[in-house]
């Protein structure tokens, strides 16, 4: 290890996280940052200055400096969300009549696994190289097809997997920095519901499926850019005041994700007759996100057998002012919703005890705002709001060479209401869902260590 202290323990190796499979958001918006089971154990305080195993990959490159050994680190995350919705009001569009929705209340929270790898290999005495394998941001929502909010969101699932090689330099006794080059690929999917029955009588047809919420068809996006994927960059600095004291700065760049895919649509048999002009027929699309910029700062500070941990992390999601999806089909206009979310901090501390020589405790707390800004600028599809972290883990030398990390996480979401308008160029179709979200998450990351 190059940094000769108190703060690292000497059988504390790893290298974790990867990732293909996502579940619901569990940090601010739709960032995710269960990318390693020890730092799951103290709620990730003091991520980007506690380099325990190679995680720190993610959390801050310049951490691998830290590492005595090569390493390789397998970590898997089982994310057990809830996301229940209580109807008070929903209502069909106000150009015909503003009539109660009807439909189930549903609860569109959906159970997921999310795997992470590391590697950290000494190229000299001075410089180490890594590579990692993770989700940076990922969501999946689902509900009924026939609950209340169908016309607003039935299926949301985004998945991400970023290939992230690193270098690490150790400057000097005091000093490391690294960096990093991430290669993103994603893909999404969208789902609702259409109340072509609304349209039906909007344009004046008579019968029993030309009236409000009568005849559903079904809207089904998809896309991804597996053969472009973005590009960003990260990088990190870590400095060691005293022998018992490190500090950290981690920065990730926004990433611009752009997708191509198709959008189909099942229009129901008696409402056929809206395609013949070409609205609602299957068609190429277009989409891009902008995922946000984030810096975080660390401090760990050992005093005999405990290491106190904090971190203060900033996300720049200001960047997600909207979400608009473009259509070959040019007959078919954008569909467009308007975010304008607001940047967050996530606030954390805790702390590793060393309770004997082949393990170590941990515990820690968190705080993480929302970037939604109001009621009406929440989302079916990202119902979340300020939550609050509880956390717990250890760590078992199981022989010299291979390390167990286990962390558990309870989530507290703060009730919170939904106001929202789905905003559509055809009248007809603006519902607004009106109700309440009750959320919380439960999170057991289980990561193996191999040092070698």
């Amino acid at each position: 290890m190059r940094f000769s202290n108190s703060i690292v323990r000497p059988f504390l190796p790893g290298l974790a996280v990867a990732c293909l499979n996502i579940g619901q958001i569990h940090a601010s918006g739709f960032a995710l940052i269960e990318n390693g089971a020890s730092g799951q154990g103290n709620s990730y305080a003091g991520a980007a200055a506690h380099a325990v195993n190679a995680s720190t990959v993610f959390f801050n490159p310049a951490g691998m400096m830290q590492l005595e050994k090569d390493q390789f680190s397998l970590a898997g995350h089982y994310i057990r969300p809830s996301s229940s919705f209580t109807n008070q009001g929903s209502t069909s569009a106000v150009a015909l009549g503003s009539t109660t929705l009807t439909g189930n209340n549903d609860n569109g929270g959906l159970d997921a696994l999310v795997p992470n790898f590391y590697w950290v290999k000494s190229v000299d005495q001075r410089t180490k190289i890594g590579l990692g394998m993770q989700a940076l941001f990922g969501l999946a929502t689902k509900y009924d097809e026939g609950w209340v909010g169908r016309y607003h969101a039935v299926e949301t699932d985004l998945k991400t997997i970023n290939i992230n090689p690193s270098i690490a330099f150790q400057v000097n006794s005091k000093m490391a920095i690294g960096g990093g080059i991430n290669i993103v690929f994603g893909d999404v999917i969208f789902t609702n519901a259409i109340d072509f029955g609304a349209i039906c009588a909007a344009k004046g047809a008579v019968s029993a499926t030309c009236s409000p919420q009568a005849t559903d068809g079904f809207a089904d996006l998809s896309g991804d850019n597996l053969s472009d994927p973005a590009l960003g960059f990260n990088f990190g600095l870590q400095y060691l005041i005293t022998p018992e004291t490190i500090v950290g700065a981690s920065y990730r760049s926004e990433i611009d994700l752009e997708f191509e895919g198709t959008a189909h649509y099942t229009v129901p048999a008696g409402a056929t007759f809206l395609t013949a002009g070409g609205l609602f027929t299957d068609s190429a699309i277009s989409a891009g996100v902008t995922l946000p910029a984030s810096l975080a700062l660390s401090v760990a500070h050992s005093v005999e057998k405990v290491t106190y941990l904090a971190d203060v992390t900033w996300t720049g999601w200001s960047s997600f002012d909207e979400l608009r999806i473009d259509y070959a089909n040019t007959i078919q206009p954008d569909s467009v919703t308007t975010q304008s979310w607001n940047d967050t901090l996530r606030y954390s501390i805790g702390f590793d005890y060393q309770y004997t020589d082949k393990m170590v405790l941990r515990s820690g707390v968190a705080f993480d705002e929302t970037p939604v800004p109001s009621a009406e600028r929440r989302t079916a599809r990202i119902p979340g709001n300020d939550r609050k972290w509880l956390s717990f883990g250890l760590t078992y030398l199981l022989d010299e060479d291979l390390i167990l990390d286990v962390g558990y996480s309870h989530l507290f979401i703060k009730d919170v209401q939904i106001n929202n308008e789905y905003e559509s160029t055809i009248p007809t179709l603006a519902s607004t869902q009106k109700g309440e979200y009750q959320a919380s998450a439960d999170i057991l990351s289980v990561q193996l260590n191999w040092t070698y």
